[in-house]
Protein backbone atom coordinates (compact mmCIF):
# COMPACT_ATOMS: atom_id res chain seq x y z
CA UNK A 1 0.00 0.00 0.00
CA UNK A 2 0.62 3.82 -0.42
CA UNK A 3 4.04 5.02 1.70
CA UNK A 4 1.53 8.39 1.99
CA UNK A 5 -1.08 6.76 3.59
CA UNK A 6 -1.72 6.81 7.55
CA UNK A 7 -4.62 4.80 9.16
CA UNK A 8 -5.17 6.07 12.87
CA UNK A 9 -5.96 3.15 14.79
CA UNK A 10 -6.83 4.49 17.90
CA UNK A 11 -9.24 2.46 20.31
CA UNK A 12 -11.37 5.16 20.69
CA UNK A 13 -11.53 5.85 16.58
CA UNK A 14 -12.38 2.24 15.99
CA UNK A 15 -14.90 1.89 18.46
CA UNK A 16 -16.75 5.21 16.98
CA UNK A 17 -16.50 3.58 13.31
CA UNK A 18 -18.06 0.74 14.58
CA UNK A 19 -21.37 2.49 15.55
CA UNK A 20 -20.88 4.74 12.20
CA UNK A 21 -21.03 1.48 10.09
CA UNK A 22 -23.65 0.26 12.00
CA UNK A 23 -27.27 0.88 9.64
CA UNK A 24 -29.18 0.75 12.84
CA UNK A 25 -27.33 4.21 14.00
CA UNK A 26 -29.85 7.18 14.06
CA UNK A 27 -28.71 10.25 11.90
CA UNK A 28 -27.92 12.48 14.97
CA UNK A 29 -26.06 10.35 16.93
CA UNK A 30 -24.29 9.29 12.83
CA UNK A 31 -23.34 13.05 12.77
CA UNK A 32 -22.10 13.34 16.80
CA UNK A 33 -19.99 10.46 16.24
CA UNK A 34 -18.49 11.49 12.62
CA UNK A 35 -17.78 15.25 14.22
CA UNK A 36 -15.36 13.24 17.15
CA UNK A 37 -13.64 11.31 14.86
CA UNK A 38 -13.03 14.31 12.96
CA UNK A 39 -11.50 15.75 16.32
CA UNK A 40 -8.92 12.95 16.15
CA UNK A 41 -7.74 12.07 13.17
CA UNK A 42 -7.64 16.04 12.90
CA UNK A 43 -5.01 15.77 15.91
CA UNK A 44 -3.25 12.95 13.58
CA UNK A 45 -3.36 15.56 10.45
CA UNK A 46 -2.00 18.37 12.48
CA UNK A 47 0.74 17.07 14.78
CA UNK A 48 3.32 18.55 12.39
CA UNK A 49 2.05 21.89 12.36
CA UNK A 50 4.93 24.55 12.87
CA UNK A 51 5.72 25.98 16.07
CA UNK A 52 7.25 29.35 17.08
CA UNK A 53 8.28 30.85 20.41
CA UNK A 54 6.34 33.41 22.53
CA UNK A 55 6.91 34.87 26.19
CA UNK A 56 4.35 34.68 28.67
CA UNK A 57 3.25 34.66 32.27
CA UNK A 58 2.12 32.10 34.55
CA UNK A 59 0.69 32.73 37.79
CA UNK A 60 3.98 32.16 38.79
CA UNK A 61 6.93 33.67 36.24
CA UNK A 62 7.61 34.25 32.99
CA UNK A 63 8.22 31.62 30.30
CA UNK A 64 9.12 31.21 27.06
CA UNK A 65 5.96 28.67 25.38
CA UNK A 66 5.33 27.27 22.11
CA UNK A 67 2.44 29.16 19.73
CA UNK A 68 1.43 28.33 16.04
CA UNK A 69 3.06 30.27 13.69
CA UNK A 70 2.52 31.08 9.95
CA UNK A 71 -0.87 31.63 7.96
CA UNK A 72 -3.67 29.93 9.71
CA UNK A 73 -4.99 26.86 7.94
CA UNK A 74 -7.33 25.80 5.80
CA UNK A 75 -9.85 23.01 5.61
CA UNK A 76 -11.66 22.14 2.58
CA UNK A 77 -14.38 20.56 2.55
CA UNK A 78 -15.59 18.33 -0.72
CA UNK A 79 -18.99 18.87 -0.73
CA UNK A 80 -21.47 17.94 0.56
CA UNK A 81 -20.25 15.15 2.56
CA UNK A 82 -17.18 16.56 3.59
CA UNK A 83 -19.06 18.90 6.01
CA UNK A 84 -19.98 16.22 8.33
CA UNK A 85 -16.23 16.19 9.29
CA UNK A 86 -15.38 20.33 9.02
CA UNK A 87 -17.44 20.76 12.44
CA UNK A 88 -14.83 18.25 14.36
CA UNK A 89 -11.69 19.94 12.40
CA UNK A 90 -12.87 23.37 13.63
CA UNK A 91 -13.78 22.53 17.13
CA UNK A 92 -9.96 21.48 17.07
CA UNK A 93 -8.60 24.37 15.46
CA UNK A 94 -11.47 27.23 15.26
CA UNK A 95 -9.44 29.74 13.85
CA UNK A 96 -8.60 27.55 10.72
CA UNK A 97 -10.20 28.74 7.32
CA UNK A 98 -12.99 26.91 5.30
CA UNK A 99 -13.08 26.42 1.76
CA UNK A 100 -15.29 24.23 -0.20
CA UNK A 101 -15.02 22.11 -3.73
CA UNK A 102 -18.10 20.99 -5.19
CA UNK A 103 -18.01 17.55 -6.97
CA UNK A 104 -20.31 14.90 -7.85
CA UNK A 105 -19.83 11.24 -8.56
CA UNK A 106 -21.62 10.63 -12.04
CA UNK A 107 -23.09 7.34 -11.19
CA UNK A 108 -22.46 5.76 -14.47
CA UNK A 109 -19.43 6.51 -15.36
CA UNK A 110 -17.96 7.33 -11.55
CA UNK A 111 -16.19 10.43 -12.61
CA UNK A 112 -16.23 13.43 -10.55
CA UNK A 113 -18.53 16.17 -11.89
CA UNK A 114 -17.35 19.94 -10.83
CA UNK A 115 -20.23 22.63 -10.35
CA UNK A 116 -18.37 25.08 -6.84
CA UNK A 117 -14.86 26.25 -6.10
CA UNK A 118 -14.28 28.60 -3.10
CA UNK A 119 -11.30 29.04 -0.90
CA UNK A 120 -9.57 31.33 1.37
CA UNK A 121 -6.81 33.46 -0.23
CA UNK A 122 -2.82 32.57 -0.44
CA UNK A 123 -3.00 29.01 0.02
CA UNK A 124 0.25 28.94 -1.23
CA UNK A 125 1.11 30.21 2.26
CA UNK A 126 -1.40 27.63 4.37
CA UNK A 127 -1.44 23.94 4.99
CA UNK A 128 -4.64 22.52 3.09
CA UNK A 129 -6.35 20.04 4.71
CA UNK A 130 -9.30 18.90 2.24
CA UNK A 131 -12.11 15.91 3.78
CA UNK A 132 -14.03 13.88 2.69
CA UNK A 133 -15.49 10.90 4.39
CA UNK A 134 -14.88 8.32 1.71
CA UNK A 135 -12.18 7.53 -0.34
CA UNK A 136 -13.85 5.43 -3.08
CA UNK A 137 -12.64 5.50 -6.66
CA UNK A 138 -10.51 8.45 -6.05
CA UNK A 139 -11.91 9.93 -8.82
CA UNK A 140 -13.16 13.15 -6.89
CA UNK A 141 -10.32 13.28 -4.06
CA UNK A 142 -7.89 13.49 -7.50
CA UNK A 143 -10.36 16.16 -9.06
CA UNK A 144 -10.36 18.11 -5.60
CA UNK A 145 -6.33 17.72 -5.58
CA UNK A 146 -6.35 19.73 -8.77
CA UNK A 147 -8.16 22.27 -8.12
CA UNK A 148 -6.40 22.77 -5.07
CA UNK A 149 -3.01 23.13 -6.97
CA UNK A 150 -4.57 24.76 -9.50
CA UNK A 151 -5.65 27.79 -7.42
CA UNK A 152 -1.75 27.68 -5.65
CA UNK A 153 -1.82 25.38 -3.10
CA UNK A 154 1.77 23.83 -2.17
CA UNK A 155 1.40 21.66 1.22
CA UNK A 156 -2.13 19.48 1.03
CA UNK A 157 -3.00 16.87 2.86
CA UNK A 158 -6.40 14.46 2.58
CA UNK A 159 -8.52 13.19 5.49
CA UNK A 160 -11.21 11.24 5.23
CA UNK A 161 -13.18 8.44 7.37
CA UNK A 162 -12.66 5.39 5.27
CA UNK A 163 -10.83 4.61 2.19
CA UNK A 164 -10.69 1.52 -0.44
CA UNK A 165 -7.26 0.09 -1.68
CA UNK A 166 -8.23 1.00 -5.32
CA UNK A 167 -8.75 4.50 -4.46
CA UNK A 168 -5.33 5.09 -2.32
CA UNK A 169 -3.47 3.70 -5.12
CA UNK A 170 -5.32 5.51 -7.89
CA UNK A 171 -5.02 9.23 -5.69
CA UNK A 172 -1.45 8.27 -4.52
CA UNK A 173 -0.80 7.60 -8.00
CA UNK A 174 -1.99 10.78 -9.63
CA UNK A 175 -0.90 13.02 -6.67
CA UNK A 176 2.20 11.34 -4.78
CA UNK A 177 2.75 14.54 -2.62
CA UNK A 178 -0.14 14.35 -0.71
CA UNK A 179 -0.78 12.50 2.43
CA UNK A 180 -3.56 10.14 3.65
CA UNK A 181 -4.82 9.77 6.78
CA UNK A 182 -7.52 7.39 7.45
CA UNK A 183 -9.83 5.62 10.11
CA UNK A 184 -9.76 2.50 8.45
CA UNK A 185 -8.48 0.63 4.89
CA UNK A 186 -11.56 -1.25 4.03
CA UNK A 187 -11.32 -4.74 1.67
CA UNK A 188 -12.77 -3.47 -1.98
CA UNK A 189 -14.86 -1.60 -3.82
CA UNK A 190 -18.36 -3.35 -5.30
CA UNK A 191 -19.05 -3.28 -8.76
CA UNK A 192 -21.11 0.23 -8.51
CA UNK A 193 -18.11 2.24 -6.57
CA UNK A 194 -19.31 1.87 -2.76
CA UNK A 195 -16.77 1.45 -0.59
CA UNK A 196 -16.79 -3.12 1.24
CA UNK A 197 -17.82 -2.67 4.31
CA UNK A 198 -17.75 0.62 4.45
CA UNK A 199 -21.00 2.60 5.84
CA UNK A 200 -22.88 3.19 2.91
CA UNK A 201 -23.51 6.70 1.44
CA UNK A 202 -21.99 9.00 4.11
CA UNK A 203 -24.00 12.17 2.57
CA UNK A 204 -27.13 10.21 3.42
CA UNK A 205 -25.91 8.92 6.39
CA UNK A 206 -25.08 12.47 7.59
CA UNK A 207 -28.03 14.99 6.59
CA UNK A 208 -31.18 11.48 6.55
CA UNK A 209 -31.59 11.67 2.51
CA UNK A 210 -31.92 8.78 0.15
CA UNK A 211 -30.75 7.57 -3.29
Amino acid sequence: MADTLTIVDHPLIQHKLTILRNKETPTAHFRQVLREVAFVLGCEATKDLALGEVTIETPLEKVNAPYLEGKKLCFVSILRAGNGLIEGLLDLIPSARVGHVGLYRDHETLEAIEYYFKTPDKLNERLVIMVDPMLATGNTAIAAANKLKDAGARDIKFLCLVAAPEGVEKFSKAHPDIPIITAALDRELNEIGYILPGLGDAGDRIYGTKG
